[in-house]
């Protein structure tokens, strides 16, 4: 057996050539891995609700998966994490909601970028029923094949509409080519989604061209480019949603494609509470099992005293995409719900 639980504590058995184990609770990279000593069991007190993430790292210090654990994650990253949950890990009835027959359709956009180099690409995904005598509000979402298909918000945005718990949008889903240079305090990446995106789906499409119908998504780095333009830019954006905000970011934390999410400090919330951006409707969410739990906790605090409209959530996961597809339904009633 690979692991026991029993109420909030949870053992890790220690398979052959483990030396220590690695998770949500070290945040993988962000703190060091739990040595293994003599190959006993480790055991930690996880919150009760929880799906934790989790691997074993061998004396070549690359992680490996538990052999004794069949249970994986929704990681599209790595093929080495497996999973726990700490009693029940719940999640909205959306998800599993079924299909209906009217579903939304997929148009796929393929360019050779400008700002930066590279074939670019997005998918635009048109609501069922998409009518181009009206005019729909449109997300710019980052990230945007992962949150396509491991996310599957268009599935659920139809999911939502067949129940009439949302007004229908269209959501243009843009792939990032090297996140790191353009979703870190890149205000280059505006220009790219004004020169790029916004050319080839307004006017092509039955979208708002104002910021009262305009909004940006994203989660980690994509969370963090979409307050920070949605922020600074009151003629652009009306809306944002942001899943485990990477605010740990300072416009000095970069260097290339190198950058620094663990000491750069919340330059972006001090910019808030100077300049709120009271033109924005926000919706913010985070796990609590990772590094940038706490920020998002006074990222929120900090449009409360400011007194921005907004919704705060938490779910007991990591910094992951069980996390944030599970986060999904609850952005979307609030951006869109009747």
């Amino acid at each position: 057996m690979a692991v026991l639980v029993s109420g909030t504590a949870v053992t890790f058995i220690p398979p052959p050539g483990a030396v220590a184990l690695s998770g949500d609770f070290t945040d993988w990279t962000k703190r060091p891995a739990i040595p293994v000593q003599q190959g006993r069991p480790i055991t930690l007190t996880l919150p009760r609700g929880a799906w934790v993430e989790y691997a074993w790292v061998g004396a070549d210090g690359k992680p490996f998966a538990d052999p004794d654990n069949p249970q994986r994650s929704l990681n599209p990253w790595w093929n080495y994490p497996r999973a726990v949950q700490v009693g029940e890990y719940r999640q909205h009835p959306l998800l599993s909601a079924d299909l209906p027959p009217q579903r939304g359709e997929a148009h796929r956009l393929s360019w050779e970028g400008g700002v930066f180099p590279g074939t670019r690409r997005a998918i635009v995904y048109t609501p069922p029923g998409y009518d181009a005598a009206q005019t729909y509000p449109v997300y710019y979402v980052q990230d945007g094949v992962a949150f396509y298909r491991t996310g599957k918000l268009g599935e659920l945005m139809d999911r939502a509409l067949s129940l009439n718990l949302i007004r229908p949008a269209v959501l243009v889903f843009v792939e990032p080519g090297e996140r790191n240079e353009e979703y870190y305090l890149n205000d280059r990446y505006l220009d790219f989604l004004r020169a790029e995106v916004f050319t080839r789906v307004e006017g092509t499409y039955s979208v708002a061209e104002d910021a009262a119908g305009r909004g940006l998504w994203g989660a980690s780095l994509g969370g963090l480019i979409s307050l920070y333009l949605g922020s600074r830019h009151p003629e652009l954006f009306g809306a944002v949603v942001s899943h485990s905000g990477a605010f740990i970011a300072h416009p000095q934390g970069r260097s290339g494609t190198t950058i620094d999410t663990t000491t750069a400090g919340e330059w972006l919330r001090t910019e808030l509470t100077q300049q709120p951006p009271h033109h924005l409707r926000v919706s913010l969410d985070t796990g609590t099992l990772e590094w940038l739990a706490a920020p998002n906790r006074r990222m929120a605090a900090a449009l409360m005293d400011a007194g921005i409209e907004h919704q705060y959530r938490e779910y007991q996961s990591g910094h992951n995409w069980v996390t944030w597809r599970g986060a999904l339904p609850e952005a979307l009633l609030y951006m869109q719900g009747i």
